[in-house]
């Protein structure tokens, strides 16, 4: 017999009426298909095998399940139960116990035993796809936020409804903040709610349903451009119409940058070699020209009207082989002396004789030296000759006054020279531009000032860094590798 203390916590107290066959099958067939909560609720007290001449015990959990020859004797010896399972089918027995059972007990004919064990197995499978749904939930969304790219999840008019976790470091905004927001204001930062000019990649998905790129770029509040690439892909419901799109943001700058440095190194080689015939077929007939010109100026029979054009094409002769002169400069590897230089120096030799131009201009100019600055291994005149030109093109971005700065300081491996103003900035759109040769926003010059510090610096080892921001100024930075503390292998050979 069964303690009362087993079935007293159990909401059902049953008692099974069945051959041994057909109970044995279903009582396993429903703790298969029945989970643990279920089971805590149910207790199977005994057993009627009418028919049977030898009654075996079941067993149930290590308990032992007493069984007898009917109902009626089941019952009596155990008025707890409160439900009976009739698992054998027939229509005789089930009739008599309808009619012998009190209304306490609740009958479960075979037919709703099955019935009630198939919804137990539609339970189990629930739970097992439900858990299988959040693991795999849970699997997408540390993917998804373990991605480099910041990534958003759109509806069909652009609204964010989802990000991944990138987004959220990169933007240092709670997500409440950028659920509802047009995704223009959290991947071009328009303010507006609209995207800003450019080929809008979301639109275009909604447009033709298929997926989308385009590229846009942004100032940092340091003056620095960034490029991206911004993606949309389409999700479609299973009618194939679009209900959301994910826009998908990717850094660029650094692979922008890269490209830069390569098409500047196709142009210099185009250049190398435009120069070269340039040198040949052009500079002899101007040697010509400016020749016979000169010959002309100095025959008294010349009238003063024909003498005004001869000096005009002398000039514009000069003027030319100067262009000549610099590109061929230009487009040749630097091979001028190499010394240890003192950038403290060059600075207060270059501003002694710049500080009359910037005084004419009213730009009041600011010079600080790091006492602690190391040499660098290079030629004083061309570093005095980047110099220049950089005040130069402060001074020309600052017509109506204003203030320069030229620092030097050690970062950590680099000695920097830099020369900060306070003019008009350098636009967006040519900003890639101006470490071109031949770009140039002036009327006059070959535009290979910016070209020439930038080839310069990088023979040395170094880098040319440019911030600028319109309508507060420009800062470019050279960066010089310093003289190391050690032997000079040449010089001891």
């Amino acid at each position: 017999m069964i303690e009362g203390s087993v079935i007293n916590n159990k909401r059902y107290v049953i008692g099974v009426i069945g051959d041994i066959p057909a109970l044995l099958a279903l009582w396993e067939m429903f703790k298969d298909q029945s989970n643990d909560e279920i089971l805590k609720e149910i207790g199977v007290v005994a057993m009627a095998l009418p028919g049977e001449s030898v009654l075996p015990e079941a067993t149930d959990a290590g308990r032992t399940i007493p069984t007898y020859a009917g109902y009626k004797a089941m019952l009596e010896e155990h008025p707890e139960i409160n439900m009976v399972i009739e698992a054998t089918g027939r229509r005789g027995l089930v009739y008599e116990l309808r009619k012998y059972l009190p209304p306490s007990i609740t009958l479960v004919e075979r037919g709703a035993a099955q019935f009630f064990i198939n919804l137990l197995a539609s339970n189990q499978m629930w739970v097992a796809c439900k858990v299988d749904l959040l693991h795999t939930q849970s699997m997408l969304k540390t993917i998804v936020d373990q991605m480099e790219q910041e990534i958003l999840f759109l509806d069909r008019e652009g609204m964010v409804v989802g990000m991944n976790q990138t987004v959220l470091n990169r933007s240092g905004l709670p997500k409440r903040a950028l659920l509802g927001k047009h995704f223009c204001d959290v991947f071009i930062r328009s303010g507006e709610g609209e995207c800003e000019e450019w080929d809008d990649p979301f639109e275009k998905t909604m447009r033709t349903h298929n997926p989308a790129e385009s590229t846009t770029s942004s100032v940092g509040p340091d003056g620095r451009v960034q490029y991206y690439r911004v993606y949309t892909s389409p999700v479609a419901d299973e009618d194939g119409a679009i209900n959301h799109v994910v826009a998908i943001r990717r850094d660029i700058t650094q692979r922008r940058a890269m490209e830069n440095r390569l098409q500047q190194a196709e142009r210099l080689a185009s250049i190398g070699e435009l120069s070269t015939y340039m040198a040949h077929e052009i500079r002899n007939p101007l040697f010509s020209i400016s020749g016979f010109a000169n010959s002309l100026m100095r025959d008294k029979e010349v009238g003063i009207k024909a003498r005004e054009k001869l000096s005009i094409i002398l000039d514009e002769s000069r003027r030319l082989d100067e262009v000549l002169r610099s590109l061929l400069n230009f487009t040749r590897p630097t091979e001028a002396q190499v010394a240890e230089v003192d950038l403290n120096d060059v600075v207060r030799a270059t501003m002694d004789v710049m500080q009359l131009p910037c005084s004419n201009q009213n730009v009041v100019t600011h010079v600080s030296l790091d006492d602690g600055m190391a040499k660098v291994q290079a030629n004083p005149d061309l570093i005095k000759q980047c110099l220049i030109n950089l005040i130069k093109n402060a001074l020309e971005a600052m017509d109506s006054g204003g203030k320069m700065f030229v620092t030097t300081s050690m970062n950590q491996d680099m000695a920097v020279l830099a020369v900060e103003d306070t003019g008009v900035g350098i636009p967006l759109d040519i900003r890639d531009k101006i470490f071109s040769p031949f770009f140039s926003t002036k009327d006059k010059g070959a535009g290979l000032g910016l070209a020439q510090i930038h080839k310069i610096v990088g023979e040395l080892g170094g880098r040319v860094d440019l911030v600028s921001m319109q309508g507060v100024g420009t800062k470019v930075t050279l960066y010089l590798p310093p003289i190391l503390a050690v032997e000079d292998l040449g010089d001891s050979a």
